[in-house]
């Protein structure tokens, strides 16, 4: 399933239930170049957030102290770690990160790693902590 098809399907629900209407799927894609990651913001309310993530390099080992992450790979492949286990991941892996889990991702493929991530409850950002 491709990244767009996959946004359209996550977008429905959201353009008719909630009060964030979203005029133009190409407002997800990445307005301006970036080093290594680029997030943007779908969806948010007191349940959850979903952000649309691309990633050129790797994300480094974090965790969330309070939120449960969701994440679906739609394009490139590479290396997901998850506490102290190693997986190979692809486009169409869907990857379940329990709150206060070390995870990160290193990226193999020479084309950027495109996925969508769904935090729950609602993601502001302020419980990532980052290993040394």
């Amino acid at each position: 399933m491709r990244f767009t098809t996959i946004l359209i399907l996550i977008l429905i629900p959201f353009y008719f239930k909630s009060q964030e209407i979203i005029a133009s799927i190409n407002e997800i894609y990445p307005d301006k170049e970036f080093e290594n990651i680029h997030v943007k913001k779908i969806s948010s309310d007191s349940s959850s957030s979903t952000f649309a993530i691309w990633i050129k390099q790797k994300v480094k080992l974090h965790k969330h102290v309070y939120h449960t992450e969701n994440v679906l790979i739609d394009e490139g492949f590479g290396e997901f770690q998850l506490n102290d286990s190693i997986y190979k991941v692809a486009a169409g892996d869907w990857i379940v990160i329990p709150k206060n889990t070390w995870h990160g991702v290193i990226v193999n493929s020479k084309s950027t790693m495109k996925v969508i991530s769904v935090q729950s409850p609602e993601y502001f950002g302020k419980d990532r902590i980052f290993k040394e």
